[in-house]
């Protein structure tokens, strides 16, 4: 499901209407640069995709948490799939509808869960016993009632990178089918709990639909046993994890993806949640980056630019391919580089082996960066943290400034003379 933002017209370059190097001349490289139009497109493209079905869809927050973006997310009507208190704060602060948001996440503290029912989120997609607990016994203390869904791990291998594979037995996410129907029954006997929901994710970059279909199947059995428990769910939460196309890879039609996922719940009266992130903003967003220096060994020839692992940790983490293009003008021949940053860190690339005409001072695009870049930027090397911009077709927004060395230090201090 992606296409670039990036649009070439007479030998110049454009993100909706603004030309690239327009860009540049009023903010430094690199920064992050978003097209407003493209992800209300994404997000629209599935919301279509579900017509004439009950449904949700729940922004990852942890995709791209940025104010903004949430903001247009909220007034297009999309709820939010939070991991943690901040992420609730967030959307709280972007203007979104806070009964619209499921709180997910494996290790969520006392305080979290304290603001989420005092602000009368949706759910918590519960993922032990013990949480079911500390939910029951604060719900309890403020004399309130908390929604919950109980995650499941359907042990369904999402084939995909195994650190962004959360369907498996092995990993820490959710509880088996079996345990979740034990903790079902047991949360019907708690009188500050409702049961609202269930809830699976199975990992993130998926892009085939057979392990959306079996995880579901896997639910609708568990949906249908508890009803005999007199237990009814009043919603299906599906998760996110579509893939987008970085390079090469097939991507998932959502028509076809809705299609499955109706299919299995049938007549039943139940609403439809999903939690999609990267599908709705990674292809909206770019980083723009410069090129320092080229340097040329008989072993490796490597362009160091200005952006880092720091800005984009996709890479050097994954080992995540995202195409990178050149939109200046050279005069040398094609050779393969290593697109690396400047931090000291072997780790520290963005691209290996790329076949391209590099020259000192070019303009870089690294493309599909709207999702998992900034959220996962960091400060490592007090490197401050870049400018956000959406492009509103000819306008562009500073969306976030880019940090000072006062923002790096603030709050450190030195110790007073002994």
């Amino acid at each position: 499901m992606s296409s670039s933002i990036l649009t070439k017209n007479n030998d110049k370059f454009f993100i909706e209407d603004v030309d690239v190097k327009s860009i540049i001349k009023k903010f430094p490289t690199p920064s992050y640069v978003y097209s407003k139009q493209k992800i209300i497109e994404n997000f629209k493209n599935l919301e279509a995709a579900f017509k004439g079905v009950d449904h949700l869809i729940c922004f990852a927050v942890k995709a791209n948490s940025n104010l903004a973006i949430l903001n247009i997310l909220a007034k297009n009507g999309a709820g939010f799939d939070i991991v943690s208190g901040g992420e609730l704060k967030r959307v709280v602060a972007a203007k979104g509808d806070v009964e619209k948001i499921v709180f997910s996440g494996v290790g969520k503290t006392s305080e979290e869960i304290k603001l989420a029912i005092e602000k009368n989120i949706l759910a918590f997609n519960v993922e032990s016993e013990d949480e079911l607990s500390r939910i029951q016994e604060i719900a309890n203390s403020l004399n309130k009632k908390a929604s919950i869904s109980i995650r499941v791990n359907p042990n369904v291998d999402a084939k995909t990178h195994p650190y962004i594979s959360t369907g498996l037995k092995e990993n820490k996410f959710g509880v088996s089918e079996e345990s979740a129907f034990d903790l079902y029954k047991k949360a019907k006997l708690l009188d500050s709990i409702e049961i609202e929901g269930i809830d699976c994710h199975i990992g993130s970059q998926i892009t085939d639909l057979k392990p959306f279909e079996d995880s579901i199947k896997k639910l609708i059995k568990l949906v249908d046993r508890l009803e005999e428990e007199g237990i009814n769910i009043r919603h299906i939460d599906i998760g996110g994890g579509i893939g987008i196309r970085y390079d090469d890879e097939k991507t998932i039609d959502f028509n076809e993806y809705a299609k499955i996922i109706s299919s299995q719940i049938k007549e039943r009266k139940i609403k439809i949640l999903l939690e999609p992130g990267r599908v709705i903003t990674a292809d909206a967003g770019v980083i723009l980056t410069k090129v320092e220096y080229v340097k040329k060994t008989k072993d490796k020839n490597f362009a160091v630019i200005d952006a880092a692992m720091n800005d984009l940790m996709r890479p050097s983490l994954y080992g995540s391919f995202h195409k990178i293009l050149n939109i200046s003008n050279t005069t040398e021949g094609k050779n393969k580089f290593d697109i690396v940053g400047p931090i000291c860190e072997t780790g520290d690339f963005i691209g290996k082996d790329r076949l391209m005409s590099i020259e000192p001072d070019n303009i870089l695009v690294i493309m599909d960066t709207g999702a998992y870049a900034m959220s996962m930027s960091s400060n490592y090397n007090s490197r401050p943290k870049l400018f956000e911009l959406m492009i509103d077709k000819d306008k562009i927004y500073i969306i976030r400034e880019k940090e000072s060395f006062d923002d790096l230090i603030k709050g450190e201090k030195i110790l007073p003379e002994s």
